[in-house]
């Protein structure tokens, strides 16, 4: 492995955990709903909600990769029958996406983060919509590629591409971390990058797939 110029991080469940983010997110625009529009959330609960967003996801598949998009459509038909229908489900995912972006970073990310980014430059590269500047890490990061931006989700090559083309370096001097074995390692090391899995509960790495050059179990161990 050569010394990159470059590392991109991976975000949710690299950086901080997502599944406690994604549902005190769900939780808290669901509450909202139900206080300030109990007509609507009348025959709903979480589970429908969720299934709207699939549905939309169903008939749009060229859009299935943009998880804001999604959200939004899925809220503006709930609200389709209303006056200011548009308004009502902008402030609702304006509340969803406030808890979203309320993340508890894993206890070694800040501090790798800074020792870090006096040696290499640092770009995130990720599926979701979290947002940098929300999160409270913008200053570390030179750029953000995410899949709205790209118009691709990890592990499609045109993520990737998207970050060299910002980055201006080629793409083996990109080093790529992440959890997932599929979207984050096998993608980047078919886009031409270096990659190193970050698994930080002794997960099994897929046997149907060659193991990556390089494994660490946190962020620190990347220094």
């Amino acid at each position: 492995m050569t010394d990159p110029l470059v590392l991109s991080f991976d975000l949710d469940d690299t950086l901080w955990a997502v599944e406690p983010v994604m549902l005190a997110a769900e939780n808290d625009m669901l509450a909202w709903l139900r206080e300030h529009h109990a007509d609507i959330m009348q025959p709903h609960d979480g589970e429908s909600v969720r299934a709207m967003r699939m549905r939309v996801a169903e008939r749009h598949p060229e859009r299935s990769h943009d998880m804001t998009f999604l959200r939004q459509r899925a809220l503006q038909e709930m609200f389709a029958d209303k006056d200011e229908s548009g308004a009502h489900a902008a402030a609702a995912f304006e509340i969803f996406y406030a808890a979203r972006n309320r993340v508890t970073l894993y206890d070694e990310v800040q501090a790798s983060l800074e020792r870090l980014r006096r040696r290499y430059r640092l770009f995130a590269l990720s599926n979701g919509n979290a947002d940098l500047k929300r999160c409270g890490i913008a200053q570390f990061f030179e750029g953000h590629i995410t899949a709205i931006s790209a118009g691709a989700a990890k592990p499609d090559a045109r993520i990737f591409e998207q970050l060299v083309r910002d980055a201006g370096v080629a793409a083996s001097q990109v080093l790529h971390i992440g959890d997932d074995p599929y979207a984050d390692v096998l993608g980047a090391m078919q886009a031409g990058m270096q990659a190193v899995w970050l698994n930080r509960h002794a997960r099994k790495w897929p046997g149907e797939f060659p193991p990556p050059p390089r494994t660490i179990s946190t962020l620190a161990e990347i220094i």
